[in-house]
C-alpha cells in the first residue's frame, strides 16, 4: 500500500500491514463467559482467578488501562465507512483515527506511546526515526523544525514559527505515521528475551512490507503464575485502535502460555518477534 504522499524512494516507505491472515489460537488458561462492555481498558473483565499486574503509577502499562472504550464496537475506517472485517475486535479505543489513510499498525503503536508521553508531561522525549533512520523528535518540531523531503532523503528545516499547540502535535504525528513504519520502529524497540515477561505497553512487531504490530494492552495473572495479555491494533486502511478478539475463545485474553506461533484474528507472530519501548 502506498500512502498519499509520494515518496521518491522506496526506503521512505512506512513498511505497512497486510490483510488476509485470519486464524485461530488456543484460550487462556482458565474459561470465561460472554463478558459485559467496559468503559475503560482496565474495566474489561478477567477470567476466574486472575488479578491484573501492577504497574507504577505514571506507568505507559498503567496510562494505557485508563484508555477509554466506544460504546460503539465497529470498527471504522478514517473515511468513515465501517472496515469490511467487524470480527476481529473485542472492544474499540475511543481515539480519532484522523481522516488520511496514515494511522496503520505501527502507526496506532506511535501514537499510544507518543500521546502517553504528552500527556504526562514527557513531551521532550517524544522521538521516532523515519525508515532511513532520521530522527523526528517532536522538540524540533515544536520549534518550527519540519522534516522535508529533498532529494531522496528526510531534511530538517527551519519553515514556521514555533508551535507548542494541540493541533500542531496532531501535525507533527501525521508526519511520523507517512515516514515511520513497523521497519523503522522494530528497529527501535529492543527484544523481550522472554514471553513470561511480557508487560503492558509491549509490542508484537514484525518490520517489513508487509509488516504488521500490534500492542498489549494490560497484562493479568493467576496464583499460578499464568500470565494472560490483552492486545490492541489498528491495520490497513487506517481504521479505528481496537482491542482484539482471542479467535478461539469468548474472552479476548491471550496466554502466555501460547505455544509456536501468536495467532491474532488477522495476522501471526513469531514468539521471538515480542519488543518494548527503552
Amino acid at each position: 500500500m502506498i500512502r498519499m504522499l509520494l515518496l521518491t524512494s522506496s526506503l521512505f516507505l512506512g513498511s505497512h500491514c497486510s490483510n488476509g491472515k485470519v486464524n485461530t489460537t488456543p484460550p487462556p488458561d482458565s474459561p470465561a463467559t460472554v463478558m459485559p462492555p467496559a468503559t475503560f481498558v482496565k474495566d474489561i473483565p478477567l477470567p476466574a482467578g486472575y488479578r491484573r499486574v501492577p504497574q507504577p503509577a505514571g506507568s505507559f502499562g498503567a496510562w494505557l488501562r485508563q484508555r477509554a472504550l466506544k460504546a460503539d464496537h465497529t470498527v471504522y475506517l478514517f473515511d468513515g465507512r465501517p472496515k469490511r472485517n467487524q470480527e476481529a475486535q473485542y472492544a474499540v479505543l475511543d481515539i480519532s483515527v484522523g481522516d488520511k489513510d496514515l494511522q496503520q499498525c505501527a502507526d496506532a503503536v506511535i501514537r499510544l506511546y507518543a500521546e502517553y508521553q504528552y500527556s504526562s508531561g514527557q513531551s521532550d522525549k517524544i522521538a521516532f526515526k523515519a525508515t532511513d533512520g532520521t530522527r523526528m523528535d517532536y522538540h524540533s518540531w515544536q520549534q518550527g523544525i519540519r522534516f522535508v523531503l529533498k532529494q531522496g532523503r528526510l531534511q530538517r528545516i527551519q519553515q514556521t514559527k514555533p508551535d507548542k499547540s494541540a493541533a500542531g502535535f496532531s501535525a507533527y504525528l501525521q508526519t511520523v505515521f507517512m515516514y515511520a513504519g513497523t521497519q523503522s520502529l522494530s528497529r527501535e524497540l529492543q527484544p523481550v528475551t522472554a514471553i513470561r515477561e511480557l508487560m503492558p505497553g509491549d509490542v508484537f512487531i514484525r518490520g517489513g512490507s508487509p509488516g504488521h504490530a500490534v500492542i498489549v494492552m494490560d497484562v493479568a495473572q493467576n496464583d499460578a503464575g499464568h500470565k494472560i495479555f490483552l492486545l490492541a491494533q489498528s491495520y490497513m486502511p487506517a481504521q479505528n485502535i481496537h482491542i482484539l478478539k482471542n479467535p478461539m475463545h469468548a474472552t479476548p485474553w491471550y496466554p502466555t502460555s501460547f505455544t509456536g506461533r501468536l495467532i491474532t484474528p488477522e495476522w501471526i507472530f513469531e514468539r521471538d518477534e515480542l519488543k518494548k519501548f527503552p
